[in-house]
């Protein structure tokens, strides 16, 4: 049995949750609506104000999308509820973002600005011009969003610069000596 998928996922006040035909999973909560397919192999129920996932067999297949499903479920409890959000720091000379409505537009040391539309239930936020916070509460939109902004710019190994997450250690490396 799964360890993840065997545990029941409380619904929290002011969260609705529907399972449609087709294993189609409807989340609302205060901060949006989240719909998502889940697979035919892995019935979803809703017993006790929680909801419980199980599998139809123990193939290989089935005990894989069953921990995953759950997953995937929860997220969108989470999402629904607090939502998401990734941190991005800008390191470098020069390097800074603003926002332009809501179109984010960054200085990355290229010869021109680099500007990044947010897709829909994505929101921008800029504390300060080297740190980009990227928000939504669809958790695989939100990482998708602040990985293709890192791409701009990965931190080299060198000196450090580039975009990175936050909480993202990068490992240096010592640069060339000289001749001995």
């Amino acid at each position: 049995m799964s360890r993840i998928g065997k545990l029941p996922i409380e619904i929290p006040s002011g969260v609705t949750v529907n399972i449609g035909s087709d294993n189609v999973v409807t989340v609302k909560g205060v901060k949006g609506q989240l719909v998502k397919p889940m697979h035919k192999k892995i019935n979803i129920n809703i017993e006790d104000n929680n909801i419980v996932v199980t599998r139809n067999d123990d193939g290989k297949e089935s005990k894989s999308l069953h921990g995953l499903t759950r997953a995937l479920i929860n997220n969108m409890v989470i999402g629904v509820t607090t939502g998401y959000q990734k941190t991005l720091d800008l390191v470098g000379v020069g390097y800074r973002a603003q926002l332009q409505g809501t179109k984010l537009v960054m200085s990355l040391g290229f010869s021109h600005p680099v500007e990044v539309v947010p897709e829909p239930g994505v929101a921008f936020e800029i504390p300060i011009p080297t740190r980009i916070i990227v928000k939504g509460i669809d958790k695989e939109l939100v990482g998708s969003v602040a990985a293709d902004i890192r791409t701009w710019r990965k931190p080299e190994p060198y000196k450090g610069k580039g975009i990175k997450y936050d909480n993202e250690v990068i490992r240096r490396k010592e640069g060339k000596t000289g001749k001995k």
